[in-house]
């Protein structure tokens, strides 16, 4: 369970920092980053297996990717709400 926990936390603060280079073209910090990351991974989970793919399986390279679409996803989304109630 801990290796699990440990595993997300990896994936996460790379997929959010890479996601927030990517679109605001700078990180969120530490937690931000986390915290893209994680909900990245479950977007972009739920987003492959949508189309048969699988999402995250554990620490390694498709896991990291997913979670960076979906973390792209997820701030792409967030940026057009945010747009729209200033």
């Amino acid at each position: 369970m801990l290796t699990a926990l440990i595993v997300w936390a990896i994936v996460g603060l790379i997929a959010g920092w890479v996601a927030g280079q990517l679109v605001q073209g700078y990180g969120f910090g530490l937690v931000g980053n986390l915290i893209i990351g994680l909900i990245g991974a479950i977007v972009g989970g739920l987003l492959f297996n949508l189309f048969g793919q699988p999402g995250v399986t554990g620490l390694n390279i498709w896991s990291i990717v997913v979670s960076i679409i979906g973390a792209i996803v997820f701030l792409w989304v967030a940026n057009l709400v945010s747009r729209r109630g200033a």
